[in-house]
């Protein structure tokens, strides 16, 4: 398996410190591989070029308008993030204004991470104080 762990990187635009929390990867085993004083091994690759859009020929780079890379999978009618979320659409994006597409994918990221902020926070918060809905 031909894959350079720091061209992946850099392809999902994140930092190494971004990619080593992501998958759990000490910083500076990172740093390592990156530089190529040790490498990683060929399952590890294997797993995380998995788990990662930019790995993928068959995805679609589109660059949103807060300059986050975003990635459209036609096949599995997927759009996921450089960080490994993905939302399923039902609405293929072949055809749609590439201009339009970098708002409607913003504003579709957007609205997931706020929705997902308020769920951790409600389960905080039924954590802490024992709340019990009806």
């Amino acid at each position: 398996m031909n894959i350079d762990i720091k061209e992946l990187r850099r392809k999902m635009g994140i930092s190494q410190s971004e990619f080593s929390g992501l998958f759990g990867i000490p910083l500076s085993t990172l740093r390592k591989w990156e530089q190529g004083i040790a490498s990683p091994p060929e399952y590890v690759l294997r797993l995380i070029a998995r788990s990662v859009p930019a790995a993928d020929d068959y995805t679609k780079k589109v660059i949103g308008m807060d300059g986050n890379i975003y990635y459209y999978d036609e096949e599995k009618s997927m759009v996921m993030d450089s960080k490994g979320n993905g939302i399923t659409i039902r609405e293929t994006l072949n055809g749609v204004n590439p201009n339009n597409l970098r708002i409607y994918i913003t504003d579709l990221f957007d609205s997931f991470y706020e929705i997902r902020e308020r769920f951790e926070k409600d389960c905080r918060y039924d954590k802490e104080e024992g709340i019990e809905w009806v």
